[in-house]
């Protein structure tokens, strides 16, 4: 009977072992899903005083911002202005060159066809 008792006592202590080993993992795993919640806490929190440090600053140069970017249009519009001006200058110019060039038309055979043509017919 000494040997039966013994069996039941490692299975006991078996299942004690492996409840144990259950809690622990249980436990590790709230502990990770707590970290993981502290941790995007503490995100949310840099990102929303990043956030204020960036909107403040933005808010102090938008006067200096606004008016590069007028000028920067200002600019653009007048290059715009400009090339505008240089295409309606320019192309009649360049309608005479191509119309010039695809009305010219040669009638002259070269000597060379001339003599290649008469040895084949000749």
């Amino acid at each position: 009977m000494n040997s039966g008792t013994g069996i039941q006592e490692l299975m006991a202590a078996e299942t004690r072992a492996s409840q144990i080993v259950a809690e622990a993992r249980i436990a590790r795993g709230d502990r990770m899903k707590q970290a993981q919640v502290d941790a995007d806490e503490l995100i949310a929190a840099y990102r929303l005083e990043q956030q204020e440090a960036f909107d403040k600053k933005a808010a102090t140069d938008g006067g200096e911002g606004s008016s590069t970017s007028a000028k920067l249009q200002a600019e653009t519009n007048k290059d715009i202005q400009d090339m505008q001006a240089q295409f309606q200058s320019n192309a009649q110019k360049a309608v005479d060159v191509l119309l010039s060039k695809c009305c010219e038309v040669s009638l002259e055979v070269p000597s060379a066809r001339v003599r290649s043509t008469q040895k084949l017919y000749g």
